[in-house]
């Protein structure tokens, strides 16, 4: 069987230089851990690494290093199902055994590990390429499935769950899909992710102009351990100074998220439970909800929940001027309690205990997705996210290059908005590369009207432009009540705070006529 090769002895990592941006990064994933409990003294803690495959074009095999967590009394008799937990980008494993308390008391044994590139493991972080941290993942499974205490359902197949968020809900994607590449099938049971993606380029690069932010926060994070592969640093540089995505680096992350298993004709069959921040603006709320309505088969998404909450990697947003700044941590997620839990951390504890134990939990809202709305005080669930209103604004106007926001009224209170709104238009630009940025907004008038979790998207025409159709374009998925007396408005801006400095190079105008905006509008 695989055994624990050895103890860690991969380079010490630097991360002083990062301290910041990890800490934001580590933040944003605070939700998957448990609240710390009292460390049982019965649960055995094992350290080591094992051999996965060598980096692109090199030979020598790489390390991967975790954790291992045997909860009191799992023996080969009585065998327990088990956890797999990894980190945020820029991060490292838990090592704690208070830190899954939870889990471990209820049965469950847990192994956390150090994605390739950062913390003790060895290699370069290749962002969860199937070929690379997919093979990772499958040898930590393979080494899971010979433990003899871990409870198996035939040889080599554990009884598997897991939970990370960010980048620890990228090593499951990738796990999960390479598997049923490489072997017909995944051997995960159950999937708990949060704030991950479904495209990074979508992601990075809506409509190719740089999220300018988030792109310089990454490369900074992983500057200090040498995670990066050079020519990957070299393509965020080049897309951070030129406000356009360089072809090589398009490329290398084109493979690494459910997109692209999606396109090779592969779905999820097992039950996932979501979490998805509304108010994200790395991985904004629609990544979470193309993954729960795309990349599931029917069948094991009719078993699985979305949750978004008002969180994840948020970065606020001053111009134009976002809502969401200062919403309690006991108002950002609504959903969860009425769920029947206290928090998510919770919630995906109910979820593996029915999943991989078989045992009842009470577990309500399957198939649907369940949003916190913008002031945090309420969960819409709803079973689809597509617009189901339409309202013809006629012309919209905005500058581009330098200008103020303009806000459009496209409808008056009270309504409730939850989903994934699209406009179509037809278009006229006459410069050479023409950006603009739209999101929905709610005030009393335009002066006071703040953008709805913080998030806009481009629209961007390269070229010049007269009366051409656009139709379909993506906005901004949100969950916002609009009170009576206030205003949903449009809001187009020429410059974005998560692209700053990529709005178009020359100054002009874009005018859109026979815009309609197509709204996911619920009932309360």
């Amino acid at each position: 069987m695989p055994t624990l090769l050895h103890r860690p002895t991969a380079r010490l990592l630097p991360r002083f230089l990062a301290a910041v941006v990890a800490g934001l990064l580590a933040a944003a994933a605070a939700p998957l851990v448990g609240a710390p409990a009292a460390a049982a003294d019965t649960v055995t803690a094992t350290d080591g690494c094992l051999q996965s495959v060598p980096d692109p074009g090199t030979t020598a095999p790489v390390d991967i290093c975790f954790t291992l967590f045997r909860p009191a009394g799992a023996t080969k008799d009585s065998p327990v199902p088990m956890v797999l937990h990894s980190h945020g980008w820029g991060g490292s494993r838990t090592t704690d055994p208070a830190a899954f308390a939870y889990l471990t008391d209820s049965g469950f044994g847990v192994l956390s590990f150090d994605q390739r590139g950062f913390g003790e493991s060895g290699g370069r972080a290749h962002i969860e390429n199937p070929d690379v941290e997919g093979r990772d993942v499958q040898a930590i499974v393979d080494l899971v499935a010979a433990q003899p205490w871990v409870k198996t359902q035939g040889p080599g197949d554990p009884v598997l769950g897991a939970i990370g968020g960010s980048y620890g809900g990228g090593y499951q994607f990738v796990g999960a899909l390479s598997e049923i590449r490489d072997r017909g099938a995944t051997r995960f049971d159950a999937l708990v992710p949060e704030i991950t993606w479904f495209s990074l380029t979508e992601s990075l690069f809506p409509q190719g102009v740089p999220r300018t932010e988030w792109a310089a926060a990454l490369t900074a994070a992983a500057l200090p351990t040498d995670a990066l592969p050079p020519r990957v640093v070299q393509g965020f540089v080049e897309a951070t100074a030129t406000g356009n995505v360089p072809t090589y680096l398009h490329d290398f992350l084109d493979r690494n998220g459910p997109e692209w298993h999606l396109r090779q004709g592969r779905r999820l069959d097992v039950p996932v439970l979501f979490g998805q921040g509304a108010t994200d603006n790395l991985f904004p709320l629609d990544q979470g909800l193309k993954n729960f309505g795309r990349v599931l088969t029917d069948k094991a998404r009719s078993r699985s929940i979305f949750v978004g909450y008002n969180g994840g990697h948020t970065l606020p947003a001053v111009l134009p001027a976002g809502t969401n700044l200062d919403i309690p941590l006991a108002t950002a997620d609504a959903c969860s309690t009425t769920l029947g839990s206290p928090d998510f951390a919770d919630l995906g504890l109910r979820f593996l205990q029915q999943n991989l134990q078989g045992r009842r939990t009470g577990l309500t809202g399957f198939g649907r997705y369940h949003l916190t709305t913008a002031a945090g005080d309420r969960c819409v669930s709803v079973p689809a996210v597509a617009p189901t209103t339409s309202v013809e604004l006629g012309e919209v106007v905005t500058t581009v290059g330098a200008g103020a926001p303009l806000a459009y009224p496209i409808a008056q209170g009270p309504l409730t908005i939850a989903g994934s709104p699209t406009l179509d238009a037809r278009l006229t630009a006459l410069g050479l590369d023409n950006r603009a940025f739209l999101g929905l907004s709610v005030g009393t008038s335009p002066l006071d009207a703040r953008i709805v979790q913080n998030n806009m998207l481009p629209i961007r025409e390269n070229g010049i432009a007269i009366d051409k159709p656009r139709r379909g374009v993506e906005l901004p998925s949100v969950a916002v009540d609009v009170p009576a007396g206030q205003t949903l408005f449009l809001t187009v801006a020429p410059v974005s705070d998560m692209s700053v400095g990529f709005g178009s190079r020359v100054v002009g105008a874009m005018r859109m006529k026979d815009v309609v905006v197509h709204l996911p509008v619920t009932s309360r």
